[in-house]
C-alpha cells in the first residue's frame, strides 16, 4: 500500500483493516446499527452512573506517578475568584461569582486509555531493528511526541507539550463512544479473591450465565475492585490493592485469540489495568510486560476502561437476568491526550 507507514505488522494484529491512517480502531464496529442495539436495551430507563469519584482510589499507591486531583479558584483583580462579590468592581452589579481550575491526572480514577498510552518496541520497517511505535505503525518522536525537557519549570510543568498528534483520546470523543455493553459477572463467580482469569475461566463465567458476546459489543468485566477502593475511603492499604480480586490473564495466549476473535470493540474493567499485573518474566524472549494492553492497544485497536464502578448496574443485571445494557461513556475531548476520565452511564 502506496501511504502505508509500516513494511511488516506484528503477529496477531490489524493493523491496516480499517485503512492505514485509521485511528479508531475496532470503534469502526461500533456502527449506526450497534448503537440501536444498545438503545433496544432500554425496558426500565434506570440509568447507573459507572464512574468512582475522581478523586479515588486515594493518594498515590496505586501507581506512584498518578496523583489526585487538585482544585484551586481562579484569579480576578489578584484575589481568588470563589464567592467573589462583583460588586467589588461594579457597585451596580449583584453577581457573587464561583470558577475554579483544575490539575488532573486523566488516567488517576475512572479512565479510558487510548491507543496512543502504551506501543512496544517493534520491527515495523522491517530492517532489523526495532523502534518505539504504536497502533497502525504511528511512530513516537514523529506523531506521537515527548516534551521539549525544561528542567527549570516545577515538577508538573517540566515536560510541558507532549502530544499525541495521532491517536489522541479525541478519536473516541469525536467518534461517540456509545453502543451496547455487555457485562460479564466475575465478581460473582469468584469474590474478591486473587485470581487471573484465562480463557477456559471466562468462558465457563459465560457458559453459566448465558452471556453472549457480538461484534462491536462494549465488554464490562465486574471484579468488585472498584466497590473494595470506596470502602477505604481514599486510605487503601497496599495489600488489598496488590492482592485482591480478579483480572484477566493476559499471559494467556487463547484469551487474547478470543478477544481478537470475538469482534469486541472495547474492554472495561472495575479494577486497575483490566489485567492482573505482574513483574515475573514469561518468555525467554524479550516481551511485553503488559501483554493484554499490547494485545488490545499496540495491536488491535481495542480500547480499554479501567477502574470504573460496576457493582450496582452488576447486581441489577443479575437479578433481573439480564447482561446486556445502553452504555454512553464518552472520554473528554482532549486534542492530543493519551488518556481521559470518563463518566459512563449504563441505561437499562
Amino acid at each position: 500500500m502506496k501511504n502505508q507507514r509500516w513494511q511488516q505488522r506484528p503477529p496477531n494484529s490489524n493493523w491496516g483493516e480499517f485503512g492505514p491512517d485509521d485511528q479508531r480502531g475496532r470503534m469502526n464496529y461500533v456502527t449506526r446499527e450497534k448503537v440501536l442495539q444498545g438503545i433496544s436495551e432500554v425496558k426500565e430507563g434506570i440509568t447507573f452512573v459507572l464512574s468512582l469519584p475522581l478523586d479515588y482510589p486515594g493518594g498515590s499507591a496505586l501507581n506512584p506517578r498518578r496523583h489526585p486531583p487538585r482544585i484551586a479558584a481562579t484569579q480576578r483583580n489578584g484575589r481568588q475568584n470563589f464567592c467573589y462579590a462583583v460588586a467589588q468592581d461594579n457597585p451596580m452589579q449583584t453577581d457573587v461569582v464561583c470558577d475554579d481550575l483544575v490539575l488532573l491526572t486523566l488516567q488517576y480514577s475512572t479512565q479510558w486509555d487510548s491507543f496512543a498510552h502504551v506501543g512496544s518496541n517493534f520491527d515495523a520497517d522491517g530492517d532489523g531493528k526495532p523502534e518505539p511505535v504504536f497502533y497502525n505503525g504511528f511512530r513516537a518522536g514523529k506523531e506521537i511526541v515527548p516534551a521539549a525537557e525544561n528542567p527549570t519549570a516545577e515538577s508538573w510543568a517540566k515536560f510541558e507539550g507532549s502530544r499525541a498528534d495521532a491517536l489522541g483520546i479525541q478519536n473516541l470523543a469525536e467518534h461517540g463512544a456509545q453502543g451496547r455493553g455487555v457485562m460479564i459477572d466475575l465478581h460473582a463467580h469468584f469474590g474478591r479473591k486473587r485470581h487471573a482469569v484465562g480463557f477456559d475461566d471466562l468462558r465457563r463465567i459465560m457458559d453459566a450465565d448465558k452471556v453472549e458476546i457480538e461484534r462491536g459489543d462494549i465488554v464490562c468485566l465486574h471484579t468488585g475492585f472498584a466497590d473494595m477502593l470506596l470502602e477505604f475511603r481514599k486510605n487503601p492499604t497496599p495489600e488489598a490493592l496488590h492482592d485482591t480480586c480478579t483480572g484477566l490473564d493476559g499471559r494467556d495466549e487463547k484469551l487474547l485469540q478470543w478477544i481478537s476473535d470475538s469482534g469486541l470493540s472495547v474492554l472495561a474493567a472495575d479494577n486497575y489495568a483490566v489485567e492482573l499485573f505482574s513483574t515475573t518474566p514469561w518468555k525467554p524472549a524479550p516481551h511485553a510486560m503488559l501483554p493484554l494492553h499490547e494485545h488490545c492497544l499496540f495491536k488491535n485497536g481495542i480500547h480499554l476502561g479501567e477502574l470504573w464502578y460496576f457493582t450496582k448496574l452488576a447486581g441489577w443485571l443479575r437479578e433481573h437476568k439480564r447482561n446486556r445494557f445502553l452504555l454512553t461513556a464518552p472520554p473528554l475531548r482532549l486534542p492530543g491526550a493519551v488518556g481521559s476520565p470518563a463518566t459512563p452511564i449504563a441505561t437499562v
